[in-house]
This record gives C-alpha cells, sequence and structure tokens, in this order.
C-alpha cells in the first residue's frame, strides 16, 4: 500500500526529517508518535505531496507520489490539524463541496455524501451551519472531507488537539472503524494512550529521526533492552562525536547534553570501547561514563 523510504527535509541549517522511512499495508493503521518539533507534520506533509522532498521516496500501490500527480494523490485523503471547512455551510454542503474537488457527481456524490455523515455520527445535524457546530463535531466533520472521494490511505494530523473528552472518544471510535473497512490509515499524535488504542504499528520520532518502530509488544522489548549511557566529554567537536555516535547501527538517539553526550543504545556496556575510539577519532576526552540499564 504505502511505502515511504529515505525521506529528509531540511529548513536552512535545520534538518527537519531526517532518512525516515515506514510502511503502511491495507487495513493497517500506523502511529507515528513524538512530542511537539519531532517532524511528525513535515514527514505527512511529504508523504501527501503537499511538500517537497528534499530526498526520498513516496510509494502508493506502487505508483510515485509526486505533488504534481493529481490522479496518484487521489488516492490519499489528508485531515490537517486545522479545522479546514466552510462555517457558513451545512455539514452535507461541505461534503459536496470536497466531493466535486474529486469530481464525484450526482447520485453517487449524494450516496457518499450519507454514507459518510454515517460514519462520521453526524447524519442527524447533516442540514445545520457547520458555524453551530461544537469543536468536536467540526472535527469529525474535518475527517469526513478527507473521506469523500473514497481513497485508500488517510492521513490524519492530530485529530483529536484540543476537544472535549467525549467528542475525543467518538473521533477514536471513527478512526478505529476505518481501519477495520480496509482503509490504510496514518496517524499522528503526542498521546501515547492513543497509539495504543488505535495504531497495529508505531513509529517513534524525536527531533527528525524515527527512533523505534514495531507493534506495543516490540516496542516495550526494544525498550526494555536499551540503556542510558552518559558520556560525560570535553573537546572543540563535541558535534562530530555526537554524530558519530549516532551513526553507530546499535544507537538510537545521542544527543549533546549538559555535560557531554547522552547516548541510548542496545547493550550499553558493549558499546563503551566503541564510544572510547570515537571520541579519539574526534579528539575529544571522556571525563566519565555512566551506564544505565
Amino acid at each position: 500500500m504505502l511505502r515511504c523510504s529515505g525521506l529528509v527535509r531540511t529548513f536552512g541549517d535545520r534538518v527537519a526529517v531526517d532518512d525516515v522511512g515506514f510502511e503502511i499495508a491495507a487495513g493497517e493503521t500506523y502511529g507515528l508518535l513524538g512530542p511537539n518539533g519531532a517532524g511528525k507534520t513535515t514527514t505527512i506533509r511529504m508523504v501527501c505531496g503537499l511538500l517537497e522532498r528534499d530526498a526520498g521516496e513516496v510509494t502508493l500501490d506502487g505508483q510515485p507520489v509526486d505533488r504534481h500527480d493529481v490522479a496518484t494523490r487521489a488516492g490519499i485523503g489528508f485531515v490537517p490539524q486545522e479545522v479546514a471547512l466552510y462555517p457558513d455551510l451545512t455539514a452535507r454542503e461541505n461534503l459536496r463541496f470536497f466531493g466535486h474537488l474529486y469530481r464525484l457527481r450526482g447520485a453517487e456524490l449524494d450516496r457518499r455524501v450519507d454514507e459518510v455523515l454515517e460514519i462520521i455520527g453526524l447524519a442527524d445535524r447533516a442540514d445545520d451551519a457547520v458555524d453551530a457546530f461544537s469543536g468536536g463535531m467540526k472535527r469529525r466533520l474535518n475527517i469526513g472531507a478527507g473521506l469523500v472521494h473514497r481513497p485508500r490511505l488517510l492521513i490524519l494530523d492530530e485529530p483529536t488537539v484540543g476537544v472535549d473528552p467525549q467528542s475525543r472518544n467518538a473521533i477514536l471510535e471513527n478512526v478505529q472503524a476505518l481501519g477495520s473497512e480496509g482503509l490504510a490509515v496514518l496517524y499522528t499524535t503526542h498521546y501515547m494512550e492513543e497509539a495504543e488504542r488505535l495504531c497495529d504499528r508505531v513509529g517513534i520520532m524525536d527531533r527528525g529521526r524515527l527512533i523505534a518502530e514495531g507493534t506495543r509488544r516490540e516496542l516495550v522489548a526494544q525498550i526494555a533492552e536499551q540503556d542510558h549511557v552518559k558520556l560525560a566529554a570535553a573537546g572543540a567537536d563535541l558535534d562530530g562525536f555526537a554524530a558519530a555516535c549516532r551513526a553507530e547501527p546499535q544507537v538510537s538517539s545521542a544527543d549533546l547534553g549538559a555535560s557531554g553526550v547522552d547516548v541510548v543504545v542496545a547493550e550499553g556496556r558493549r558499546f563503551l570501547p566503541r564510544a572510547v575510539e570515537l571520541a579519539d577519532e574526534h579528539g575529544v576526552e571522556l571525563t566519565s561514563i555512566e551506564v544505565t540499564e
């Protein structure tokens, strides 16, 4: 279904997304989990063709996704964080408008609008103006706008941000139903409980990198096997030393800390000899090493 590999995007000197790749099968819900600023939104904007990639490839059912390829992009539905609706129109009129953009017409459009209104639980408010809707109802209609053209992949960017608990639960129920109907779903969130409830697999992003990926059970196993290594260090090339540590295959992350470099690595004690070698190569003096298992 969806395959992404080697995605890179920079903004000036800042690397927003760094070599990110993942795959999603039909009927699977895949979560991108991470804090604000981790690179989730930039990643999905590249996936759906709204943002140019500096490097990498995105394919949908084997066809390259390009921002200028309207036909392939029509297989993707995108639900942004911001509510993108016309407040003076009714729910039905909004969905009809978005359906028209994808060339749905006549009885086919009418049937699809009715189907989507049922899916998102707004059939009883179909002919009410959106301006009178609660924030949660607008969010659900926003999802409907991404569904109306029958996409094969639906991308949702943090759709529950800022809604009340009842509306949030309704949105999560909507998303759960989509995967059971065979739709591939890419869902971004910074709420772990949402990822656990909705997603078949989760990729964890931090500072533009995909640092872990798998089912909930697999992620727990990965985290359990990771050690935290604090390398207190001094030298002119700490940035280079951190980057070299980061490039080691068993290292999940290596970031500059207050007194040196903080590394998350599988089997931390086995990594220590290599850390010493890298420090020497970069002219960095290690003053202390602490491993927390």
